[in-house]
């Protein structure tokens, strides 16, 4: 088995490195942060992952946790770089951390390492890391793009069971090593060149993007028009052409990869000369779409100062805590615009920095005596809220489905006023999109 080096303790970088130790690897993950080392260390997984702790638990003789970049890099095959590549105002990604972990390593290694590129960056990165890397004298480093797939909630299966793993290299022989690691993951390999395995990630973020603004435009039209954003939504997901996948309507994206992506590969493309409309258009169609939640409360409602709104869920998506670029975020913020008094609940997401929002530990503390309930995200236990007991605690029984969780029927037919997105009044039961519904999740 593999000693691996991993530099970020993060989503990417703690899956990654508790993922290869199941699979028997020696593994020493690095991080500037010395609290979240600490953390680890007694055992406490900083973010929430389903799965995860169990996985670090268990492999805790091949897992250390360290600050020391020396620690890291002793007699390691492989030195996984999983840093973050946040947005910068002008919409590049910010590089600081990918070339601190590079210009960090020592002059002198003991072994020939491949450094492996797992953070997501622009196109071009892999040549400029080599050419640092060759700058340095560590010309015997060799260097793999190796683009993650994990998506937050299913990550640890992400990764025992992608896709596919892409693996792009300058040295026949680096990449060949990667594949070879990767030997007990059932799956196909992609093998490319550096600059094509950069792009496929970013790529892969943005059509998927653009397949959740493209259905909510459908979703739009719907509410225009009296159609049913489900039952057309499930009619094209079932040309073997198209798929069913990410056609579900809702009040837009978010998280940490599919905002920061659609940004990058606009920029990417722009700095190159290609005006990329389409991604213009994608993220515009994704930051309307979270305030049109607004609009359907003030059609309900009339003004919305002095009145009580509970937002049900925080989180960008179920089976995370994670809150970049989440909609709830807007939607809030929207709100007490407004003059609105806005309650919260989620299981496990609980942002200080969300200001002015009151935070309620169970559903019905938040429901009770609000004017509207707004389901921003589709945790599992938001699924039977169309109760007696919920609707009565209500001053009025206002939802506006979010995510077109609820079954349109059961709701109203349970004395609420219930709205989604893209769903008439004349709307189906909801089974069929909730298969669809529990099969997205899933993916």
């Amino acid at each position: 088995m593999s000693r691996i080096g991993i530099f970020g303790a993060g989503y990417v970088g703690l899956v990654t490195g508790a993922c290869f130790a199941d699979l028997g690897h020696d593994v020493v993950i690095r991080d500037v942060v010395p609290e979240r080392i600490e953390r680890l260390r007694a055992g406490e997984v900083p973010i929430y992952e389903p799965g995860l702790d169990q996985v670090i638990a268990r492999n805790n003789d091949r897992l250390r946790f360290t600050l020391d970049i020396d620690e890291a890099v002793d007699g390691a095959e492989f030195l996984y770089v999983a840093v973050g590549t946040p947005p910068t105002y002008s919409g590049d990604a910010d590089l600081t951390a990918v070339w601190s972990v590079v210009d960090e390593l020592p002059p002198e290694l003991e072994t020939r390492p491949v450094l492996v590129m797992k953070s997501t960056v622009p196109v071009g990165t892999g040549e400029h890391v080599r050419a640092r890397l060759d700058s340095r004298g560590l010309t015997g480093v060799g260097y793999v793009s190796n683009p993650e797939f994990l998506a937050e909630g299913s990550a640890i299966a992400d990764f025992m069971s992608p896709d596919r793993i892409v693996v792009g290299s300058f040295d026949e022989a680096d990449g060949e090593r990667v594949v070879e690691l990767h030997k007990d993951v059932a799956t196909e390999i992609v093998r490319t060149d550096v600059p094509s395995a950069e792009l496929v990630k970013l790529a892969a973020n943005a059509f998927l993007s653009t397949r959740i603004s493209f259905i909510n435009e459908i979703a739009n039209v719907c509410d225009l028009v009296g159609a049913d954003v489900v039952d057309v939504a499930r009619g094209v997901g079932l040309d073997h052409r198209l798929g069913p996948h990410f056609l579900r309507a809702g009040i837009g994206f978010g998280g940490s990869c599919f905002p920061k992506d659609v940004t990058a590969l606009k920029q990417l493309a722009g700095n190159s000369g290609y005006p990329f409309l389409l991604l213009q258009a994608v993220w515009e169609v994704n930051e309307l779409q979270k305030r049109r939640v607004v609009s359907k409360l003030e059609k309900h409602l009339g003004s919305l100062r002095g009145k009580t709104i509970a937002l049900l869920g925080l989180a960008f998506k179920p089976n995370t805590d994670d809150m970049r670029e989440a909609p709830s975020r807007v939607i809030a913020y929207r709100l007490l615009a407004e003059g609105a008094d806005v309650r919260a609940w989620d299981p496990v997401a609980r942002p200080d920095d969300l200001a002015g929002v009151e935070f309620c530990d169970t559903v019905l503390d938040a429901v009770r005596g609000a004017d509207a309930a707004v389901i921003v995200t589709e945790w599992p236990e938001l699924r039977e809220i169309a109760t007696a007991e919920l609707r009565d605690a209500m001053t009025t029984p206002l939802v506006i489905d979010g995510r077109n969780l609820l079954d349109p029927v059961a709701a109203r037919a349970a004395g609420f006023i219930y709205e989604g997105v893209g769903r008439p009044r004349h709307a189906s039961p909801a089974d069929p999109g909730r298969r669809m519904l529990d099969r997205e999740l899933k993916a």
